[in-house]
């Protein structure tokens, strides 16, 4: 059986970056996605959480409205409230990249720590 997703759209918010009861950095957020057929839009909006420096990454990086793709699996989280049983489908984050243009209008570049890769120069 296979479980992975790629997802490319935009952050609808701000990621919430936190701690966990063990210290640990999780980071949820919501990323949007929509096409357009003549009268008719599609949307689709997806809950998504990442963890440990994966989440430092998002929540450092990507604001609301900036493009992104991220990658994982899909889960489901399940708890009760006021005797009701609720349930939601999240996105675990394994994967984020940048796409779209930055601020100045041209393409994303590598942020601190990370190298920007000339693609003339691949060896394949």
């Amino acid at each position: 059986m296979v479980n992975h997703l790629i997802f490319h759209g935009r952050l609808i918010a701000d990621p919430e970056l936190r701690d966990t009861n063990s210290g640990s950095k999780v980071t949820n957020f919501r990323v949007a996605w929509s096409e357009k057929y003549k009268e008719r839009e599609n949307k689709c909006f997806l809950e998504c959480k990442a963890f440990g420096a994966q989440a430092e990454f998002i929540g450092k990086y990507w604001k609301k409205g900036k493009e992104i793709i991220v990658s994982g699996k899909l889960n489901t989280e399940e708890w009760e409230t006021d005797g009701q049983k609720r349930s939601k489908i999240v996105l675990i984050v394994n994967e984020a990249h940048f796409c779209g243009k930055n601020e100045n209008g041209g393409t994303p570049a590598a942020p601190s720590g990370y190298t920007q890769v000339d693609n003339d120069n691949l060896p394949f």
